[in-house]
C-alpha cells in the first residue's frame, strides 16, 4: 500500500488542522491505519490509531480530547483532525498501514506492526 500524507503547514496555538493520508490500493480496508510523529532530535511517537472498519480508536494520552482519527473506506483514506494544538505538537506526522489489521483485530501503537508509510506531512504550530 503507498500512502501520500498531505494538509501540514503553520498554525497558532489554539488552532486546528486536518491531516489526509490517501491510500493507492484496495486493500487499505482490511489495513488498520496509525499516525505517527517526530519531531527534531526525538523519536518517532505514537499518535492515534484506527481499526480496520473504523469502529475502533485508540490514542495517545498526550492527544486525548484534542485529536480525532476516522477514516473512509470508500475513498481510500485516513483524516487526522486536531484542535487546541500546542507547541509541542509540532512534528513531522506520518501516516502508517498495518495490513494484518482485519485479520488480527488489532489497531495499534506499535511501530513494527505497522509495514507501510507515507512521506511525512509538516505541522508547526507557533506560540
Amino acid at each position: 500500500v503507498q500512502l501520500q500524507a498531505s494538509g501540514g503547514g503553520l498554525v497558532q496555538a489554539g488552532g486546528s488542522l486536518r491531516l489526509s493520508c490517501a491510500a493507492s490500493r484496495r486493500t487499505f480496508s482490511s489495513a488498520a491505519m496509525g499516525w505517527f510523529r517526530q519531531a527534531p532530535g526525538l523519536e518517532r511517537e505514537f499518535v492515534a490509531a484506527i481499526s480496520w472498519n473504523g469502529g475502533s480508536m485508540y490514542y495517545a494520552d498526550s492527544v486525548k480530547g484534542r485529536f480525532t482519527i476516522s477514516r473512509d473506506n470508500a475513498r481510500n483514506t485516513v483524516y487526522l483532525q486536531m484542535i487546541s494544538l500546542k507547541p509541542e505538537d509540532t512534528a513531522v506526522y506520518y501516516c502508517a498501514a498495518d495490513p494484518d489489521g482485519r485479520r488480527t483485530g488489532r489497531y495499534s501503537g506499535v511501530m513494527e506492526h505497522y509495514r507501510s508509510w507515507g512521506q511525512g506531512t509538516q505541522v508547526t504550530v507557533s506560540s
